[in-house]
């Protein structure tokens, strides 16, 4: 690759970087083509050399939005052995999450926003939301086919972790949010012994 690709791979990676905290932080409505290009120093003419149009880099930062959620969760659970009901529960519905949305689930961030989105928008995000259907069903089951049981649970139990990281969100950082955080945590992993009971 010769230096001026080079350059322009890493203005592009700069450019995808910003724009997927930014979206995380602020909302994919929030995004604009022109803070994005001001807050890694390039100039607003330049972003066409890198994206075909601002749908393009919502989606591309979308996907690396929802990669990076991925994979620090991934590093989470590597931190500590084998992801369990319990891991995935604890680091999900943790004050450190909420206070933390430009680098933790894009899920509750931006779910609402990417229904109401163009249909490649939507798409990234309904396969993120089946990917986390299939990480919280293995870890149920074990690793094993959990069946329609582990499928229950997996649905139940993403529906309510995205829902009471939302509603912590709203209520702030104090005792009223951590409160939300901690009976959902509790719910979930009395359901999963009931389950395996």
């Amino acid at each position: 690759m010769g230096h001026s690709r080079a350059e322009k791979a890493q203005s592009r990676e700069r450019i995808l970087a910003a724009a997927a905290v930014r979206i995380r932080e602020s909302g994919l409505e929030s995004m604009s083509v022109g803070d994005i290009m001001k807050s890694v120093n390039l100039t607003h003419g330049g972003f066409y050399g890198h994206f075909a149009s601002r749908a393009d880099l919502v989606a591309a930062a979308l996907e690396r939005a929802v990669e990076d959620g991925s994979k620090a969760s991934a590093m989470h659970s590597s931190h500590h052995g084998k992801a369990t009901v319990k891991s995935i529960v604890n680091a999900y519905l943790s004050p450190v999450h909420r206070d933390h949305p430009s680098t933790g689930c894009a899920i509750p961030s931006l779910a609402a926003e990417a229904a109401r989105a163009e249909p490649q928008v939507k798409s990234i995000m309904a396969d993120q939301i089946r990917a986390a259907f299939g990480t919280m069903e293995a870890a149920y089951a074990g690793g094993e086919d959990g069946g329609e049981n582990a499928e229950q649970f997996a649905v139940t139990a993403l529906a309510t972790m995205i829902g009471a990281m939302t509603l912590s969100r709203v209520l702030g950082d104090g005792a009223e949010s951590d409160r939300v955080l901690a009976l959902a945590r509790k719910s979930l992993l009395e359901m999963e012994a009931a389950g395996k009971g």
